[in-house]
């Protein structure tokens, strides 16, 4: 696999700044806030190891994910490289005018991981020229989300999963929501929602849990969403990622405590690496 930035100078849609948000004004300055975030600086996986990372099925679900810039375990490249992965955190306009993101519920017949809430995405593969690409490419073959309705706009830092898998967050926005027409891979996907973005920096339908790995004590988050009669909780690395987007898209910090681990880099890092 060809080594990536977490950066996108490549890429076509991000840089076309005649990249159209319909008449929308707000979406037409949104785009114009996010192009201007830059990320932490992170280290790129390289060629010369291998390593053994496994995730459900190469998509992306975990019950537990953290900022990484927020540990200490990335400042180590010569120890820490990781497989990486890339979801996708599609924004569009709500008919009440809010911002919403696209969600997916994993199907129930799934050995791992069913029925759980997650982003659209999954691991790299070998042709894809950017985290952009693998991020659109892996929502066409979830959900059929062409990525030519999607203006891909910016990525946030990496997360890392209980794997220890990298996972980069790619923002895109959807300006015309009534062009795309959900048609889920029964294979892989039960069900695909929206949800109210800023509903992931209010502490409004939250709950938390408290663990604790190698002595150091943690929070993972739950949300609570009902919508169309079903109710769905979205926590783990997915909440952990949307409460970092909601973050940057609203320019304020959630009103809870996120409390992260303090991670020590791991002798091997293997599909066995994980937290509990």
């Amino acid at each position: 696999m060809a080594s990536r930035s977490s950066v996108l100078p490549t890429s076509k849609i991000l840089m076309d700044p005649n990249n159209s948000f319909g008449e929308s004004e707000r979406l037409t300055t949104l785009a114009r806030q996010l192009r201007l975030y830059k990320p932490p600086p992170t280290f790129d996986q390289t060629d010369d190891e291998e390593q053994r990372v496994e995730e459900s099925g190469g998509k992306v679900v975990s019950q537990v994910g953290f900022v990484e810039s927020a540990t200490p375990i990335a400042s180590r490249p010569e120890t820490f490289k990781p497989k990486r992965a890339a979801v996708l955190i599609c924004l569009f306009e709500g008919g009440a005018g809010d911002l919403r993101v696209i969600l997916t519920k994993r199907s129930s017949k799934l050995s791992t991981h069913s029925g759980e809430v997650s982003l659209p995405g999954g691991k790299a593969e070998e042709g894809d020229a950017d985290d952009a690409e693998t991020a659109t490419r892996e929502a066409n073959e979830e959900i059929g989300l062409s990525p030519s309705l999607v203006n891909v706009v910016t990525v946030l830092e990496p997360f890392l999963s209980k794997h220890l898998l990298r996972v980069i967050p790619v923002i895109g926005i959807l300006s015309n929501r009534n062009a795309f027409n959900p048609a889920p891979n029964a294979d892989e996907v039960e069900a695909v929602f929206d949800a109210p973005l800023e509903m992931f920096i209010q502490d409004e339908n939250r709950s938390e849990e408290e663990r604790e790995w190698m002595g150091e004590k943690y929070l993972i988050h739950h949300f609570d969403y009902k919508t169309e009669g079903k109710k769905y909780v979205i926590w783990g690395l997915t909440a952990g990622i949307l409460i970092r987007a909601a973050s940057v898209v609203y320019q304020r910090p959630p009103a809870f405590l996120e409390q992260n681990p303090k991670f020590k880099v791991p002798r091997v890092v293997d599909k066995d690496t994980v937290m509990r």
